[in-house]
């Protein structure tokens, strides 16, 4: 199990940029694929972007070329940076973890994640 802190969620207005972070302890970081998900009011958990422990990235359609994950697994911490953000992009933003190390694929399926953060909220005004 991997204990996980999100943080740098906030208002911000329409057009605005935030970077959330996500730091993990607990357990081997570098090997396990990390990804960031968002439940706004009212609506289920959704996938938002991930990055295998090769590095490779892969992101949902609302945010792809708005959105860059990113990790330093010498601070074992993982990184999501949201440009030109909507009100559409309001919500609560979860980091996760993979239950399994060395993933060879990409997945968006919640249960394939075992460890979860408390959240952090991000609100874009219009």
């Amino acid at each position: 199990q991997v204990q996980l802190v999100e943080s740098g969620g906030g208002l911000v207005q329409a057009g605005g940029s935030l970077r959330l972070s996500c730091a993990a302890s607990g357990r081997a970081f570098s090997s396990y694929l990390m990804a960031w998900f968002r439940q706004a009011p009212g609506k289920e958990r959704e996938f938002i972007a991930g990055i295998l422990w090769s590095t490779n990235t892969y992101y949902a359609d609302p945010v792809k070329g708005r959105s860059l994950i990113s990790r330093d697994n010498a601070k074992n911490t993982v990184y999501l940076q949201m440009n030109s953000l909507k009100p559409e992009d309001t919500a609560v933003y979860y980091c996760a973890a993979d239950r399994v190390p060395y993933r060879a694929l990409g997945t968006t399926i919640i249960s394939d994640f075992g460890s979860w953060g408390q959240g952090t909220q991000v609100t874009v005004s219009s």
